[in-house]
């Protein structure tokens, strides 16, 4: 956003609360971190120089890699300049008087924009739960989405992970080859599907760019922002032999379109079923304890409801004899205590406590900002019973603002990259047509948002994504409403939509000059 705006004429700065670019590869630093979009098509389009200098080492690339490229990115076109590192906004108000935005910052700093744009990350408000007796704990405790940039040595000791969802998949792995015992609290599993990670050799990096704009393109309206070899008919329509081959190739493919391969796998749930059938099977074919392989196995919610994890080695690791699952569902953490964990009547005790515990998905970072808009409402108020937005990019009563990958887009169902450069476009386009035509304010109708918030609850009950506590829904997160807030009609049928309002001069917005 900054490079496109600068780019435009525009005077804007960045206010980071890091001590450096990265956004969510530079707080999640734990072990295993890795991505699951494939590196070559995780990565920026906006700059074909930049497309063609950088190599990537992996098919999925691990965050210290990551980081390094968004740190070239930040060096090859002189961002840094217009950041401020270290600083955290701690209140957004607007002012109805001069139609201008009054920024603070932690650090005392108040600075006054025509425009604010939150590019704040839908994963980066780190959940930890409130488990009585944290502060007794007399060992270190850790969370994954706020990792030391030293890292964490667990030679010799004795660690509790609590939480199996991406960042604990991929952690559980690495931190029992380390640690002396690693001992996993689950509540709810998560299916997870082999990543079949691997170097990318010259060939396939020069075979994948000769192709590459032509694939950009198609991702760009694809249903999640990646392409997939999906089949052409449903499950249920298949001879049993073609539905095994079929789910046999997925599975060796793998990686996060694994439920994408199949159409009517998160609309039908006989077809779900057939799809969740046959990664429990593959689950007991790993593990070798029949009742660990079971307590592994989600039997609550659909397969895709809940995010898909990717994952190397994950199920295997409990196989290992330093390794035990503790089903904390049946029987929750009681508390904890100044050796360990208190699960029923056993104390399990630790030198260690993880917490993989995820994040205030979506709204969280948002409401951390302490925006006020018009007639001094804060948005928290207004999202009291959910988000509402128009387009997932502004909220009527906060005029000038806008959000890239907010609540009611694609977002967090798409790959980032794709859905953020979309918006960074369509937000910086929009500005443009406001500065030609002089605009001083602009805001988002409340009849467009309410008739939008309501297509996006009916596409999503269409599907069988409500069907699980998850995040996408606010269900880790106590008090927070159940409202599915990303927009599942797909990357594609998203960009028509927002091309369509441009096209139409933006009709579910109001204008003053």
């Amino acid at each position: 956003m900054l490079h496109e705006l600068r780019r435009r004429g525009f005077s804007s700065h960045v206010f980071e609360a890091g001590t450096d670019v990265g956004g969510t590869w530079y707080w999640n630093r734990y072990p295993g971190a890795r991505c699951d979009v494939e590196s070559l098509f995780y990565s920026y389009s906006f700059s074909p120089e930049l497309t063609k200098e950088w190599v990537w080492t992996e098919r999925y690339p691990a965050q210290p890699e990551i980081l390094a490229y968004l740190q070239h990115v930040a060096d090859r076109f002189d961002l840094r300049r217009d950041i401020s590192f270290s600083t955290r906004v701690d209140s957004v108000v607007f002012d109805e008087a001069s139609h201008r935005w009054q920024v603070s910052t932690e650090t005392g700093r108040t600075v006054t924009a025509r425009y604010v744009v939150t590019a704040v990350g839908c994963l980066s408000s780190a959940q930890t739960p409130a488990i009585p007796g944290l502060d007794s704990f007399r060992g270190a405790t850790y969370h994954t989405g706020q990792w030391p940039k030293e890292g964490v040595d667990f030679t010799g000791k004795r660690v509790g992970l609590i939480g199996t969802g991406s960042s604990g998949i991929q952690a559980t792995p690495v931190i029992a080859e380390q640690a002396d015992r690693l001992t996993v609290f689950q509540r709810t599993p998560s299916f997870s599907v082999p990543a079949h990670n691997h170097p990318l050799s010259p060939e396939t990096i020069a075979a994948a760019m000769e192709r590459y704009d032509e694939v950009r393109e198609q991702m760009r309206h694809s249903p999640g922002g990646t392409l997939i070899d999906a089949a052409d008919k449903s499950l249920l329509e298949m001879p049993d032999d073609e539905r095994r081959e079929l789910l046999e190739r997925a599975w060796k493919t793998g990686g996060a379109g694994f439920v994408g391969t199949f159409p009517d796998a998160l609309v039908n749930r006989e077809a779900n079923k057939v799809v969740a059938d046959f990664v429990a099977d593959k689950i007991r074919s790993i593990v070798n304890d029949p009742a660990v392989a079971d307590r592994l196995i989600p039997s609550t919610y659909p397969i895709g409801a809940k995010r898909i994890c990717v994952d190397t080695d994950y199920y295997a690791t409990f196989n290992r004899d330093n390794v035990e699952l503790v089903d904390v569902g049946a029987e929750p953490i009681q508390e904890i205590v100044p050796q360990g964990l208190k699960v029923g009547d056993r104390i399990h005790e630790v030198d260690a406590i993880v917490f993989a515990t995820g994040y205030d998905a979506m709204t969280g970072s948002l409401a951390r900002l302490g925006i006020v808009g018009v007639d001094g409402v804060r948005l928290t108020d207004k999202w009291a019973a959910g988000p509402e937005t128009y387009l997932g990019v502004a909220t009527s009563g906060f005029p000038n603002l806008f959000m890239l990958t907010g609540p009611g887009s694609p977002s967090v169902l798409s790959n980032m990259v794709v859905s953020i450069e979309q918006h960074v476009d369509w937000v910086a386009d929009f500005l443009d047509r406001l500065r030609s035509e002089g605009a001083v304010r602009v805001e988002a109708d409340r009849v467009a948002e309410t008739e939008w918030v309501a297509h996006v609850n009916e596409v999503a009950n269409h599907t069988l994504y409500p069907q699980a506590n998850s995040w996408y829904l606010g269900a880790n997160v106590p008090g927070k409403p159940r409202i599915f807030m990303p927009y599942a009609g797909g990357v594609g049928a998203y960009r028509e939509r927002c091309d369509a309002e441009a096209s139409r001069d933006y009709p579910g917005f109001h204008r003053k000059r």
